[in-house]
Formats: C-alpha cells, sequence, structure tokens
C-alpha cells in the first residue's frame, strides 16, 4: 500500500526504539569501537569516537603518516587490533594487505586472484570485515575468501559466480561481506538466489535465498530485526528485500528500480527502512508491517530530495545527511522525507561519515570538509586539499579511527590526527 502523506507514520517514528539515534546519542557513554568492516561498527557511516576536533585548522589536520605503493582500486580500509586491512590490484593480481596502524609499514599481502579488467573505475571496491582472528573479503570477480589476521594465510576461497550462479555486475562485485553470528553473508545474485550465508568458519554454504532472485547490484547489506525477525537487507537494481537469517526464506520485498546501479547501503531504523540510490531512482521510506507471521512492506515515501549516487547518507538523529545528484549536500527529514536544507556550490560530490557531532565530508575532487552534522544549516568548521591526488575519483569514504582521519586514494593512504589535544602542526597542505 502506498500513502500519499506519511503523517501516520510519524507518531510511530517517534516513539522509543533501538536504533541508529540511539548509537549516536549514546555515544559518549561508548568506548570507542573500531572500524572492522564496512562502513564502521554498525555499517551505518556512524563513528563512535569522541573528543575530536570541533574546528581544523588552516591547511587541515596534522597529517601523522603517508602509506604508499599500495596498489589501484577503490576499497575502504578496515581496522582492528591495531592493524589496517584493504584490498588493491597489483600489476595482474588482486591483492589483500595489512598495515602497521601506528606507521603505516605493510605487514603482509595475499594474492586472491586475478585482476578483473572493467571499463570503468578499475579496482578493488570492498572493504575487507575483520571478525577475531581472521578476516573475509571479496573480489571483483566474485572471489570470497577468508584469511588469517596475522599472515594472510587463506583458510577458505570460494567463488560466486562457480559455487553459487552469481553474475557478476557489469562493474564488478563491490559488496563488502557481512558476518553474523556464525554465518558470512553475501549476495552473488541470479537464478539461484540472491543472498548467501556460509559457515564462517569452513565456507561451507548454509542456505541460498531461492525465494529471493535478483541480480547483485553494488550495495552491502545490513542485518537487523524487524518484527521479531532477525533478517538481512539489500538493495538490488530492482528492489529493496529482507531475508531470514536462520534460512533465507523471502521476508518481504519492496520493488524499487535502481537503474544502471544501485550502490549505498540501505539505512533501517525499527520497522522502517530507507534506501536511495542515483540515475533518478531518489529515495524510498518504508515501514515493514509485521502481523500473523508475515511481513509486508508499505510506502512511507518516494521522492527525489536524496538521490545518492554512491558516497551514502548517515542517519542522525531524526535527519540524513548526503550528497544528492543536483541538489548537492543535503540535509532531509527522516520522518516525511522532505528537504530541509541543500548546498550546491561550496563542496562537490562524494562520500560521508559522521563522528563527534560532525561530518566529515570529502568530495571525489580531493577537497575534505568538516561540516556541522545540524539541521540549522550548511556550516563549515574546516577544509584541506588531499595532497597526493592520484588521477582517479576519490571514491573510498573517510574512516575515523582511534582518534585519526584515514583517506584512501588508490595506491595511497593518509592518516591524519583528528584528536583534541593531539599534534597542532597542519599537515593537510
Amino acid at each position: 500500500m502506498s500513502y500519499s502523506t506519511p503523517a501516520r507514520f510519524i507518531a510511530m517514528l517517534a516513539a522509543p526504539f533501538t536504533g541508529l539515534a540511539a548509537i549516536v546519542s549514546a555515544a559518549g557513554d561508548l568506548a570507542p569501537a573500531e572500524w572492522s568492516q564496512w562502513r564502521g561498527p554498525e555499517r551505518n557511516g556512524i563513528s563512535r569516537e569522541i573528543g575530536l576536533l570541533k574546528s581544523w585548522p588552516k591547511g587541515g589536520p596534522a597529517l601523522v603518516w603517508k602509506a604508499s605503493n599500495l596498489g589501484g582500486g577503490y576499497s575502504t580500509p578496515s581496522f582492528a587490533g591495531g592493524k589496517i586491512f584493504g584490498m588493491s590490484y597489483r600489476g595482474d593480481d588482486e591483492v589483500v594487505w595489512a598495515l602497521e596502524a601506528a606507521t603505516g609499514k605493510e605487514l603482509w599481502s595475499t594474492r586472491i586472484a586475478k585482476a578483473t579488467r572493467v571499463d570503468r573505475g578499475e579496482g578493488s571496491r570492498a572493504t575487507p570485515t575483520v571478525d577475531n582472528d581472521v578476516l573475509y573479503t571479496l573480489g571483483v570477480a566474485g572471489d570470497l575468501v577468508c584469511l588469517e589476521v596475522a599472515t594472510g594465510k587463506e583458510r577458505w576461497h570460494r567463488y560466486l559466480a562457480k559455487d553459487f550462479g552469481g553474475v557478476r555486475p557489469g562493474w564488478g562485485y563491490s559488496e563488502s561481506p557481512l558476518v553474523d553470528g556464525d554465518k558470512v553473508v553475501a549476495t552473488p545474485g541470479g537464478g539461484k538466489g540472491t543472498i548467501a550465508a556460509l559457515d564462517k568458519r569452513t565456507g561451507e554454504t548454509i542456505w541460498q535465498s531461492k525465494e529471493c532472485k535478483d541480480g547483485a547490484a553494488y550495495a552491502s547489506l545490513v542485518v537487523a530485526t524487524i518484527g521479531g525477525v532477525r533478517q538481512y537487507v539489500q538493495m538490488t537494481g530492482n528492489s529493496v528485500a529482507g531475508v531470514a537469517a536462520d534460512d533465507g526464506r523471502l521476508l518481504w520485498r519492496y520493488e524499487r528500480q535502481g537503474p544502471t546501479a544501485a550502490v549505498p547501503t540501505p539505512i533501517v531504523r525499527g520497522s522502517f527502512v530507507y534506501a536511495t540510490s542515483g540515475y533518478g531512482a531518489g529515495c524510498h521510506l518504508i515501514q515493514i508491517q509485521a502481523s500473523g507471521g508475515t511481513q509486508t512492506p508499505d510506502e512511507v515515501y518516494a521522492n527525489k530530495t536524496m538521490v545518492n549516487h554512491h558516497g551514502g547518507v548517515v542517519l542522525v538523529g531524526d535527519h540524513l545527511y548526503g550528497f544528492s545528484d543536483g541538489k548537492g549536500w543535503v540535509c532531509q527529514d527522516f520522518k516525511t522525507g522532505e528537504m530541509v536544507w541543500n548546498e550546491r556550490s561550496k563542496l562537490g560530490k562524494g562520500s560521508v561519515t559522521y563522528a563527534d557531532g560532525h561530518l566529515i565530508a570529502r568530495s571525489e575532487g580531493g577537497t575534505v570538509a568538516l561540516l556541522e552534522a545540524t539541521p540549522t544549516g550548511y556550516t563549515e568548521k574546516g577544509r584541506f586539499e588531499q595532497p597526493d591526488r592520484s588521477a582517479n575519483s576519490a571514491w573510498p569514504h573517510p574512516v575515523i579511527a582511534g582518534g585519526r582521519l584515514y583517506l584512501r586514494d588508490q595506491d595511497v593512504l593518509l592518516c591524519y590526527d583528528v584528536k583534541v589535544g593531539g599534534t597542532a602542526a597542519s599537515g593537510g597542505k
């Protein structure tokens, strides 16, 4: 059922819940979490770090170190146990690597596949997911691997196309695997089932979603409990859907066309699911109605306030922040879908991460800005031009971990001190 006005849902949205806003408001009571997977601890682009700079000096925060010769690609790094993990193309090989977080020194690299050549944006895309002593990641051709954190030694290796009937999207698999309990979950796509769950220890198949058969797009799925059922929520080029975590059965499916490329990670708050993508698709908020053992998606709103290509959006309190094609940087009311403010001219299209009351926005061109996360308007608290720019778009998302800001640009990774009381000198020039 579609609703032209979202009034009946607003009261529900305002009710108490355990979700993204709760994570943000409680951040001061939590120890800083490691950035061990795509988009951080909750896969929502929210950092739990506190005590960060509220403004940046001219030229940007201090540069702590620079790692070079990482190889080409767009993989956003992950962080755990004093190590940094990422992926790259090095010559004809696709590799996973580990760096020492304190210095950027490489500790190991492991070849997982032959480099797959595509016609645009060549290079690895996935962010490795760290789970205790192992990590899981996905190559462009669909090589799903488990490696030891300490050494990079391969424990198991599966193939989304050969083993699951997956069909590689045009620009390559871009998803970052999800670890949930004893399972690692990924999206092969195709007629044998969109989503597959594997035993994280052995790589053996647990289930594949037989009722959900959309092709894979470029989004990474999230885990949520809706209507008392634990489930995996994923966006494809044709829908947003939820499948049961225990057996992969289809719980609900909302048809939504994401032409060309559906990329951003869905956002789940309580029983509400928000999805956005570019190429004119816009954004949708749906509520999952649970009754009698069934779940049904009801549309709250569908509009083009947020047409987010691939930089992602973050939900802070009751407001969404991100870049919208044609509108620039946008603050959107999560409950109603209405635009609160937009800014077209000050910062170009890019990605966003939230930390300690602020947004770290990174444009494709290399400008990095610190913005107040507020519905009152676009307010910058500092910016700098990323040095050592490659000739490629700066697509990897900014990461905040351990009081430091990390920026990946092809074969370079830059580490900045953004902690209050840290190095005072500017290093961003």
